[in-house]
């Protein structure tokens, strides 16, 4: 097996996914970093800029059928030169997903193949446990490992106060505190990514993200931003998501700051996210309980004696109704991607049988 790809996370099982790939003349590489469709990618002999190949991007329903970063495709080469077409993305085995910002009811890979999901969250105006609540929610969707790290720890005079705070909220979750000032915690997050390893940092613009993977590279490769004193955001200084080797260890994705973070997907994620809400609702009178005016409400009950905070079950209820509202309207556009697609295969048995009608 090819050492620079094991490097970047390639193992046994991705090669005999890729077998059908290899027949037909092609070499595996992953997804480096992305620019207007343009992307950088490593093969097993080196860098590689590629785009999509026609068929691809005409194929494709969606923009999340197309490559992201850490995601392994399919490349064709174009003869001694560096360059080549994507000619399929392998199946991702996780992947951080958003809707995108705005009104259009699609999906934004952010991630994909991530083993862990690092949600950053500074200890300065940066603190959030209602914004961690939906990281959260998103992060265990994605099928990878959530950690939740909460930076510029020397900044905290209680730390151990909000370290139990957070814990509160994402119970059975790792929460490590991490300063890149005095370095404590860093060996923490390094341990999550032994070679081969793929792991995500995210969360809002001044969390500590490119300074994070700065001090486990040794050195100041990322651009950083002093952030605002009056409310601790940053600047993006952090344009594009970018996949970066960390030396003697796995892979950090860095990604640009979110100011919008709109649910996609949640499934049973809330079932792991709100964990204590799915304990208590076990001893509600109805199996449908929504924990609102229903009638022996054990939830509802734990917040009047103060075994649950209010403002907990005011989270779960509001990512709920956002929740069921982004499922009706993704349900509206599966039925129009799907007339679509029928459309597209209609016109392509009109044009083959009038090619063998000549």
């Amino acid at each position: 097996m090819n050492e620079a790809l094991e490097a970047l996370g390639w193992d046994s099982t991705w090669e005999a996914g890729f077998a059908p790939h290899a027949a037909a003349g092609l070499e595996p590489a992953r997804v480096l970093i992305e620019f207007n469709h343009l992307y950088g990618s490593m093969t097993g002999e080196g860098e590689c800029r590629l785009e999509h190949a026609g068929r691809i991007r005409h194929r494709a329903m969606a923009r999340s059928e197309l490559a992201a970063v850490g995601d392994w495709v399919a490349v064709r080469r174009s003869p001694g030169s560096r360059t080549g077409t994507i000619e399929a993305v392998l199946p991702r085995r996780s992947r951080f997903s958003r809707k995108v910002a705005g009104e259009l009811t699609e999906e934004q890979v952010v991630a994909a193949n991530l083993d862990v999901v690092f949600l950053v969250m500074g200890l300065d105006g940066d603190y959030n446990l209602r914004r961690l609540e939906r990281y959260l929610l998103m992060a265990y969707e994605s099928g990878a490992t959530p950690v939740v790290l909460l930076s510029k720890a020397d900044l905290c005079d209680d730390l151990d106060v909000q370290v139990a705070e957070v814990h509160d909220v994402a119970p059975g979750c790792p929460v490590h505190a991490v300063s890149i000032i005095d370095g404590r915690g860093l060996a923490d997050v390094a341990a999550y990514l032994p070679a081969g390893k793929t792991g995500a940092l995210l969360g809002s613009s001044g969390a500590g993200k490119s300074s994070i993977i700065n001090a486990l590279l040794g050195e100041s490769r990322l651009r950083t931003a002093e952030v605002r004193e009056s409310d601790s955001r940053g600047r993006h200084t952090t344009r594009h998501r970018q996949l970066i080797a960390l030396p003697g260890r796995g892979l950090l994705i860095d990604t640009p700051g979110m100011r919008e973070l709109q649910l996609w997907a949640v499934g049973d994620a809330a079932h792991d996210t709100f964990d204590d809400i799915t304990q208590l609702a076990s001893g509600c009178h109805f199996t449908d309980c929504r924990h609102r005016a229903e009638p022996k409400c054990a939830v509802v009950a734990a917040v009047a004696d103060g075994r649950l905070p209010a403002a907990r079950l005011d989270s779960f209820r509001a990512l709920q109704v956002e929740s069921e509202a982004l499922n009706a309207r993704r349900d509206d556009r599966a039925q129009i991607d799907e007339r679509r697609r029928n459309r597209v295969q209609h016109k392509a048995l009109k044009s083959f049988y009038k090619v063998r009608g000549r």
